[in-house]
């Protein structure tokens, strides 16, 4: 069992490490192809967080483990709102000045209602698999449109920031390599302690989903978020919360459908599709409001719902 867990948390630890490494090097060549700063940062950049839910998901579907993906994709969501972007608002409260931003929170919230139709039979098929990738394509496509009608963005321009610059062909390419190697070596470590983790505990493989691997895949949103409202970049701490929910619903939850359509547990649509849902809307109103702004007040409100959600969890172990 303590095997388990060291294994678990060297895993996530290099599931961050690789997922960073690997937007680095497709940024850098990306940018190196001559591919626009605007592309770069709607699509490697700002989907780069997602990637380990990306392989965790598709680890965990081939491994027949669905509940654990889609769980995946639940837990990290509520996780980024509730548990991220609280902590960020508590260190620093948030101003929303983008307008991305502000036509991206209801792209999400709608987003995340099309989760619930997905889940509402309790099955994830192939072709909702296939709605789910095509409906993606077409959010980067429209996001990449209001992006070009928004050229002054606050978003735009501290996603530009961050592509790197004078890195050579062979360096970034060796860092691709090396990232997708190493994150396709951590998802299956993760995936398989978890499983043992969950077995020993007595824990369903949808709230071993929703809580230990969420939390874990979604270090990278904490450690994106943390490091922007240091810098100031508070479009860019909200911003990468909501492109990583899209992404997450659209591209992750996608992947077990694609891979191994299977029924899933009637809890994923009866109990956290609409914890998910809450909390979108609680962020929603949040960042529209008046004020343009999360506080401190409302920082702390979203950390205590998250805490009490990951509670509620570990005293319902086998649901």
């Amino acid at each position: 069992m303590l095997e388990a867990i060291v294994l678990l948390c060297v895993g996530l630890a290099l599931l961050v490490w690789s997922a960073d490494r690997l937007v680095y090097g497709a940024a850098a060549l990306a940018k190196n192809f001559g591919v626009a700063p605007l592309i770069i940062g709607m699509t490697i950049l700002a989907m780069g967080s997602s990637a380990p839910e990306m392989m965790v998901s598709a680890t965990a579907a081939l491994a027949d483990k669905t509940d654990t993906a889609v769980g995946n994709v639940l837990g990290s969501n509520i996780a980024n709102i509730a548990l991220i972007l609280g902590i960020t608002a508590i260190i620093k409260p948030l101003s929303i000045s983008s307008t991305i931003i502000r036509r991206e929170l209801p792209i999400m919230l709608g987003v995340t209602v099309i989760a619930g139709a997905i889940l509402w039979d309790n099955y994830l098929s192939r072709n909702e698999g296939i709605i789910l990738a095509v409906l993606f394509g077409i959010f980067l496509i429209v996001m990449m449109k209001i992006s070009r009608d928004s050229k002054s963005d606050p978003l735009l321009e501290e996603q530009q920031a961050d592509i790197p610059t004078g890195v050579s062909n062979t360096k970034a390419i060796i860092w691709v390599l090396i990232g997708l190697g190493v994150l396709l070596y951590s998802s299956d470590m993760v995936v398989g302690s978890a499983v043992i983790i969950a077995k020993y505990f007595g824990m369903s493989d949808l709230v071993i989903g929703l809580t230990i691997i969420a939390v874990g895949t979604s270090l990278p949103e904490l450690a994106a978020s943390v490091a922007s409202v240091f810098k100031g970049e508070d479009d860019m701490a909200v911003g990468n919360i909501i492109g990583s929910n899209i992404f997450n619903i659209l591209a992750v939850m996608g992947i077990p459908g694609l891979l191994n359509p299977s029924a899933l547990s009637p809890l994923a649509m009866d109990r956290d599709f609409y914890v998910m849902l809450a909390i979108s809307i609680l962020l929603l109103v949040m960042a529209l409001g008046k004020r343009r702004q999360i506080n401190r007040v409302e920082g702390g409100i979203l950390v205590i719902c998250f805490i009490a959600y990951q509670a509620f969890l570990f005293l319902n172990v086998a649901a």
